[in-house]
């Protein structure tokens, strides 16, 4: 495996509510390599929500460690997370999370807004990521003058922009038909490889996690699974 960019330690998290405390998590322990495309696999219940929203560092855990490219995450202040979450993780999510009145264009450019990136290298940087995505000409279009499919693009598209090493995905085609998941698949497969991204996919569908280099299968909040997939699954890029 390459050299860890994820290193998790014992995690535990729990969350209290009005009934009994619910463990969401119950000592996970994994690695997850620099360059390494993964499938985070389970039932409804099973913890990757959870997981997936610690490793974005959108929450903390109760206990445990998380170390991200070198940062141990339980030490950081919320505006640290923060700057990590925008300069080191890109997200990818089911519904797109797209504006609805902004362009194609603006959408991709807001994370470099919040880097407090110029006006001029910001359009340059989200041109070039549309662009890398197969979003040519579609610049200027709005989320519902595109399909589910380029809307996903324009999705990962704004993922992409500021240059993250972790690209983090909730179920990234669950709102896409077959043929068009497939497609997605090969874009982020493909982004893998040129750009050497780390790739986290969380996915209920097996065939999604077959297309990854290992699959972890949580259950009741543990770590019950890890395996490399043998025979990945090329998906074929859109002509």
């Amino acid at each position: 495996m390459n050299q860890p960019l994820i290193k998790l330690e014992e995690i535990v998290k729990t969350y209290y509510g009005a009934g009994a405390p619910v463990r969401a998590l119950r000592g996970i322990t994994l690695d997850i390599g620099e360059h390494e495309m993964t499938a985070i696999m389970g039932y409804s219940g099973s913890g990757k929500s959870t997981l997936m929203n610690l490793l974005g560092c959108l929450d903390k855990p109760d206990s445990g460690s998380y170390t991200l490219a070198g940062y141990e995450v339980m030490a950081l202040a919320p505006e640290q997370l923060a700057f990590l979450r925008n300069r080191l993780i890109g997200f990818v999510f089911q519904n797109f999370n797209l504006l609805g009145r902004a362009s194609a264009l603006e959408n991709v450019t807001m994370p470099l807004i919040y880097a407090g990136i110029k006006s001029r290298e910001r359009q340059r940087r989200a041109l070039e990521m549309l662009n890398l995505v197969g979003l040519k000409g579609r610049e200027h279009h709005r989320p519902n003058q595109l399909s589910g499919g380029q809307q996903q693009r324009v999705a990962i598209a704004r993922a992409l922009v500021n240059r993250p090493r972790l690209i983090l995905a909730d179920e990234p085609t669950g709102a896409l038909d077959t043929s068009t998941s497939h497609e997605i698949m090969a874009l982020l497969q493909n982004l893998h490889r040129e750009q050497q991204l780390a790739i986290v996919i969380v996915t209920h569908e097996n065939e999604i996690g077959q297309h990854c280099q290992r699959i972890i299968r949580l259950s009741d909040g543990m770590v019950v699974n890890t395996e490399a997939v043998k025979n990945q699954l090329r998906a074929i890029p859109a002509k």
